[in-house]
């Protein structure tokens, strides 16, 4: 309970400063260069979807219904999750801009056996997720950004890993107007090391790769492949059932802005090459405030 209280206390406090900063909005002390990040926060904000664009970061609030089926040679996991996200980016000038994301997932987690009619269920919080990124424009097509990602084991009983894990990472942006509005290319990658924590938990060494090909449509609809980093290659502790180390979806998801501050997707994931079992199939349903 007390885990459970610090992560939601270290989230509000996120999501408060978030709320701060655009609220307060860069301080007047050149006009130049407000009028500067001014414009580029307009043309950010105007655009379709950037949740999946990690150069293009925005002060939004998410909320994520995501459904996730595995599946190994003596059991049978079907989780569902609540996640709450917040991402607060500050301009630092026309060109530089750096961000920071807090995420706390609720997870409902059933286990079946495959030689049981019995089941076991567990609810509560899962690991929560902490990221600081920073992004440079470095022309009309192209951007970079790079930061750091750290995942707590704040999750009860078995809904997380049970370790710390630090996931340093980057992305590169090229935006490709003449397919449509904010249509764009982000090869991104991070990777998961685990340390510290539960010494009995399994270690985690795993790149994970998201080749991210977003396409605007006309009425402000969306289509994006590989919107998450699901491709995984497991160089780390084996798990139950890995024949290989790669896993490979098929994942896509399909959204609109529905207002000027409210986006909606759906996500949906399937593999295509299994050797390392993440999942057998996953579906996300996101809502987005950008303010």
């Amino acid at each position: 309970m007390t885990r459970a209280v610090g992560v939601l206390v270290a989230y509000g406090l996120q999501v408060a400063l978030g709320s701060a900063f655009a609220l307060a909005g860069p301080a007047n002390v050149n006009d130049v260069s407000n009028t500067s990040n001014d414009q580029s926060s307009n043309r950010d904000a105007s655009a379709d979807n950037n949740g999946s664009d990690l150069t293009r970061p925005q002060d939004s609030f998410d909320v994520r219904f995501r459904a996730q089926t595995s599946s190994g040679p003596t059991n049978r996991s079907d989780q569902d999750s609540l996640i709450l996200r917040s991402t607060t980016k500050i301009n630092l000038d026309a060109d530089w801009t750096v961000s920071a994301l807090a995420q706390v997932p609720i997870i409902d987690k059933t286990t079946t056996m495959v030689d049981s009619s019995g089941s076991d269920r567990e609810f509560g919080i899962g690991d929560a997720a902490f990221q600081a990124v920073i992004a440079r424009k470095l022309s009309e097509r192209w951007a970079v950004g790079f930061g750091v990602r750290f995942v707590a084991p704040t999750a009860q009983d078995n809904l997380g890993g049970g370790q710390w894990q630090a996931m340093p990472g980057f992305g590169v942006r090229y935006s490709l107007p003449e397919l449509g509005p904010n249509s764009y290319f982000v090869p991104a990658m991070r990777y998961a090391m685990s340390f510290a924590g539960d010494p009995s938990k399994r270690n985690i060494s795993e790149p994970q790769i998201a080749p991210t090909f977003n396409v605007g449509l006309p009425d402000h609809w969306f289509v994006t492949f590989y919107p998450s980093n699901d491709i995984r290659i497991n160089l780390g502790d084996p798990v139950s059932g890995q024949t290989g180390r790669l896993f490979l979806p098929f994942d896509v998801a399909v959204g609109r802005k529905l207002s000027d501050r409210l986006l909606m997707s759906l996500e949906v994931g399937v593999p295509i090459i299994r050797d390392y079992p993440v999942y057998t199939f996953k579906s996300e349903l996101r809502f987005v405030v950008q303010y």
